[in-house]
């Protein structure tokens, strides 16, 4: 008997092959398990400018990313002396989102903070 099977993810086991109640020859097929890839993330990054308040970036960090006080005081600070600071890991729509956020109230408020998304290189 031969058997085709259309799917690259069925296969039919070893002895997998049995008679019905009509003595037809059936295959027990089963489903191999999907590996999936974790969807692709992306750091939420704030930039430093000479313009916008510190008090700012903390109450930033701490509404739309959900830092303590203290995270939001470090972040902050890296911001500040290293040009740069990563406020989160997220998935590429949620870091687009918070991202938004960021440039929203900015702009609100009237300050030039920067915010970007880049890839997370997950070797």
């Amino acid at each position: 008997m031969t058997i085709s099977i259309a799917s690259p993810r069925l296969t039919v086991p070893k002895n997998a092959v049995r008679a019905d109640e009509n003595g037809d020859d059936v295959a027990l097929l089963e489903r191999e398990p999907e590996k999936l890839k974790p969807p692709p993330r992306y750091a939420v990054i704030l930039l430093n400018d000479d313009y916008t308040p510190m008090e700012f970036v903390v109450a930033i960090l701490r509404q739309v990313f959900n830092r303590s006080e203290d995270e939001s005081v470090a972040i902050m600070l890296k911001v500040h002396t290293e040009g740069r600071g990563v406020c989160g890991v997220y998935t590429r729509d949620v870091a687009e989102t918070r991202v938004g956020q960021v440039a929203d109230l900015a702009k609100q408020f009237g300050h030039p903070l920067q915010c970007v998304a880049e890839p997370v290189d997950e070797d």
